[in-house]
């Protein structure tokens, strides 16, 4: 038995085993057709009379539906030539595979639609922030449907991507959370190598830059007044006064002390945990 994929052209002569690409039609022939309509061709095996149809007469083999790489790759057939007058086989069945050819119709995705990361304030630059993974459906080992490359769609100056790799990397020096906080970044997957005409897919990453402990505290105004009776008992509160640090959490809480300066040892300051005012008090 002889096959012809009449699409790419590749032959099996005989009765042993065929492997083909399928993309368009494939036509089965023996050496005993004479062309006198003697001869029916069957056809059996995997989709056979259901994806696969065979003309009985000819041998020609069609697919009656579109076929989907990404759900069955190959398919293994069996075929035979029986005289129609006998009902016997004319030459042994012969089996043959079918492989679909692989196009590009599958858009990389990424394994979420949404990444948060997070990433102290300051970092150096190319401080890693998170990967983001973005797969095709496509056949790997089949051109370059399946070659995603990443890039940046926005969020720069300040972040980049790694085109091979999908790792989120710092780009600006001295990113200050105090400055800006928040950050939306898009990056796009895109198959054929990055090429055009290749699919895409895209994902977004929120990063926050965390607080490190970069502002001193400072007080608004560099000279307070306050007076007092001379006869105030020790604790009586005499005023408050009040540093800003632009830090947050722990990195903006105030301890108050008096280091120096007259009368030192008769007054006394305390910290309001509340306001993170300091109270200054009568000591003695």
């Amino acid at each position: 038995m002889g096959y012809q994929d009449s699409s790419a052209g590749d032959n099996c002569v005989g009765g042993g085993s065929g492997e083909f690409f399928f993309s368009t039609s494939l036509k089965l022939h023996t050496d005993q057709d004479k062309g006198d309509g003697n001869l029916k061709y069957i056809l059996t095996g995997d989709g056979a009379g259901s994806l696969f149809i065979i003309d009985e007469n000819t041998g020609d083999i069609h697919a009656a539906k579109k076929l989907d790489r990404e759900e069955k790759s190959l398919y293994v057939l069996r075929a035979k030539a029986i005289d129609r007058k006998t009902g016997r086989q004319v030459e042994p069945e012969s089996e043959f595979i079918i492989k679909i050819h692989d196009i590009n119709d599958n858009e990389p995705k990424f394994t979420k639609d949404m990444y948060t990361a997070s990433i102290p304030e300051m970092s150096g630059v190319g401080t890693s922030v998170i990967q983001v993974t973005a797969t095709d459906a496509d056949d790997a080992n089949y051109g370059n449907s399946a070659k995603v490359v990443y890039s940046i769609l926005q969020g720069q100056p300040y972040f980049s991507v790694d085109p091979e790799t999908g790792i989120i990397k710092t780009a600006l020096p001295d990113m200050s959370r105090e400055n800006r906080e928040q950050y939306q970044v898009v990056i796009q997957a895109k198959d054929m190598g990055g090429q055009m005409g290749g699919l895409s897919g895209t994902t977004t990453v929120n990063i926050t830059l965390t607080d490190v402990n970069d502002n001193p505290p400072r007080f608004p105004q560099s000279t307070y007044q306050f007076s007092s009776p001379e006869s105030a008992p020790p604790g009586t509160p005499l005023g408050r006064i009040k540093a800003n640090d632009p830090d947050v959490g722990e990195n903006a809480e105030i301890e108050y002390n008096i280091s120096n300066g007259d009368g030192s040892d008769m007054f006394d300051i305390v910290t309001d945990k509340d306001t993170q005012e300091g109270i200054i008090t009568v000591k003695k």
